[in-house]
């Protein structure tokens, strides 16, 4: 009896042991499946991190992950050889981006390297590609029509095909230079800048060697902004205030002719007076004395209607009105004798075009803002302004200092533009 009461608990006894295996064999299968589970898991993510931080970088892939269970995708330095290099540091960025509880590390990857912030990153984001870049125009012929030069990348590293030029770098390199700064903000067709000279107006006769004040009507640029045109010379994008407006400034440039029928080009550096019209326009007007005034001659005067960083202004079409003006004045040792008060009338009619232009720098603001009397407002104003002091007589200061004539003190203008305030930004 005592036998068989052995036998059957040794029984039972293996038949709970098998059961125990069992079920330890089941909570060790259940253990690996989760890891493996969580492994797919992190190269997913590594693989989601990739793709962003390769944008459309074709035939670079080379990223690989390193981590496991937490998610880790440890750049392994790959993408050497295309023209996204900074792919792989946007790769190795992302180290337990998946296991903090952030996601993937896409979003980390395609935000770049310096916690999510694009515009501190090496990497071009996918969403900024310009794909029509890769399209050479020539699918549409025109007779006389060049192919353009065509990119999958933006064209970030252009300038590595002129290795022979230095990176502009926002100085003005006279020997020439590659610029890899973007073009920026596009102005819409609604607010293309347009200015507009007051003073000497075109055809004017003034004295010679004696101050006058060049005036300038300007509209669509919100004036007063200037960089430092030594370290910023085109180190930035073109950008647009609120309103859509070109935040810039002006310059104003008179070269020197031989005669007002001239035809021959004239040479760029051989400028008389150059200024940056860098202040606020007041009352839409643009203003600066020319001290000593010019030697008599005749002359072209221009504006160079410009964004911050001293790029000319950049506009949504090509086919548009000019964006600046050009006037021809003449400078004589006599014309102080039929002066009178032109001064004073130059003065009124600048009043009354600054009216105009404050009018339309009005509507415009009210436009953007939806404001569905604008168009009648600016042009209420428009007929009055512009009438204000229409027969003035031309030419500022045409009277003044009108017996003096030519003088040695005009001597010291040469052709290349030395003196005083000649060559200011």
């Amino acid at each position: 009896m005592f036998a068989k009461k052995a036998i059957i608990l040794a029984l039972l006894s293996l038949s709970l042991s098998v059961a125990a295996k069992k079920d330890d064999t089941c909570d060790a299968q259940q253990a690996k499946t989760v890891t493996i589970t969580h492994t797919v898991s992190a190269a997913a993510s590594t693989s989601s991190a990739v793709l962003a931080a390769a944008g459309g970088n074709k035939g670079t892939g080379a990223s690989t992950s390193k981590g496991t269970g937490a998610g880790a995708t440890k750049g392994s330095g790959a993408n050497k050889g295309g023209n996204n290099a900074g792919a792989a540091n946007a790769a190795g960025a992302n180290k337990g981006a998946a296991g903090n509880g952030k996601g993937s590390g896409a979003t980390t990857a395609a935000g770049g390297n310096n916690g999510g912030d694009p515009q501190s990153s090496l990497t071009l984001l996918q969403s900024v590609i310009a794909t029509g870049f890769e399209n050479d125009g020539q699918d549409q012929p025109t007779a006389g029509q060049v192919p353009s030069l065509t990119s999958s990348n933006n064209f970030i590293n252009f300038c590595a095909t002129v290795p022979n030029l230095p990176i502009t770098n926002g100085q003005q390199i006279k020997t020439g230079s590659c610029n890899p700064a973007p073009m920026g903000i596009i102005a819409a067709t609604t607010n293309m800048p347009s200015s507009k000279f007051v003073n000497p107006k075109n055809g004017a006769t003034i004295p010679a060697n004696t101050n006058f004040t060049i005036q300038m009507a300007i509209q669509h640029l919100e004036t007063g902004h200037f960089t430092n045109a030594n370290q910023n010379y085109f180190a930035a994008p073109q950008v647009v205030n609120a309103q859509g407006d070109i935040q810039g400034h002006s310059h104003v440039v008179i070269d020197p002719l031989t005669s007002l029928d001239q035809t021959t080009p004239t040479n760029p550096l051989s400028f008389v007076f150059f200024k940056g019209l860098n202040d606020v326009a007041q009352n839409g007007i643009l203003s600066v004395t020319v001290d000593g005034g010019l030697p008599a001659g005749v002359y072209r005067m221009s504006s160079i209607n410009s964004a911050a960083n001293h790029q000319p202004a950049l506009v949504a079409v090509a086919q548009h009105g000019a964006l600046d003006d050009m006037v021809y004045f003449t400078v004589s040792d006599n014309a102080g004798a039929a002066a009178g008060n032109n001064g004073k009338g130059a003065a009124n009619q600048a009043s009354g075009t600054g009216a105009a232009a404050a009018a339309s720098a009005t509507a415009s603001a009210a436009a953007a803002k939806g404001g569905k009397g604008a168009a009648a407002s600016a042009g209420a104003n428009k007929g009055a302004a512009a009438g204000a002091n229409k027969g003035a007589a031309a030419g500022a200061n045409k009277g003044a200092a009108a017996g003096k004539g030519a003088s040695a003190k005009g001597a010291r203008f040469s052709v290349r533009g030395a003196g005083k305030n000649r060559r200011s930004f």
